[in-house]
């Protein structure tokens, strides 16, 4: 009968001559299997040798079952760079709007605050009614332009603005600029395009990535 000795097929003679004593103790002890499933004999080579192969045997089977798992992290690197890549485009046209409004507002002689979001504004008229705050009903008087002069829209042509503060329906800079004023104010409002439309535009008159400038009067809160 075959007698294993960690996958070792060798009469009982030979062991007695190889290691010098009778090795009987070791037979049946966890025979070495190949990936395939079948046991693996190495004639007449020493204990080393055969715990070699079968370390060689896992470290193989580690690295086929590294190399299913490959595929899907090399693609959350790939999705982590491209979100690195649009971060950096987006805070690189940021910068560009801001820079072209700073000048803009600088060769039109105003002199104009930020907010945290990126809007410029400049109340140049006080008025002395209730302050604005998120559930009133703003009416106002309005021009919507383009920093070359543009008019794109107007009250004159399409009647007083009116809308709730704080749910939204309308451009996220304009209402972030009223919530700044009073009843009676006159302000300037000038957007960037992500808190104006954004990268299409409006679709009709406001072009794509535009930047706009809002001449506002807040007339009543309700």
């Amino acid at each position: 009968m075959a007698k294993y000795i960690y996958g070792i097929k060798t009469p009982s003679e030979r062991r007695k001559k190889k290691f010098g004593t009778d090795c009987t103790s070791w037979r049946k002890i966890c025979p070495v299997r190949n990936l395939s499933g079948f046991a693996v004999r190495v004639p007449g080579y020493p204990l080393f040798v055969t715990l070699f192969i079968l370390l060689a045997s896992l470290f193989t089977f580690s690295c086929r079952r590294y190399n299913t798992q490959q595929p899907a992290q090399d693609a959350a690197v790939i999705e982590n760079r491209k979100k690195e890549v649009l971060l950096r485009v987006n805070r690189q046209l940021v910068e560009e709007d801001a820079a072209e409004i700073k000048a803009f507002a600088e060769r039109s002689g105003w002199k104009m605050q930020t907010t945290g979001s990126g809007l410029w504004y400049m109340i140049y008229r006080s008025g002395q009614g209730e302050k604005a705050a998120e559930g009133k009903v703003a009416t106002l008087a309005y021009t919507v332009s383009l920093l070359d002069g543009t008019l794109c829209y107007s009250s004159e042509q399409s009647g007083p603005k009116v809308f709730r503060l704080g749910q939204g329906g309308v451009e996220a800079g304009l209402e972030e600029g009223i919530l700044l004023m009073r009843t009676g104010d006159k302000a300037r409002l000038i957007m960037p395009p992500h808190l104006a439309h954004g990268l299409a535009g409006d679709g009709n008159r406001i072009p794509k990535r535009a930047i706009i400038l809002y001449h506002v009067e807040l007339l009543r809160l309700q």
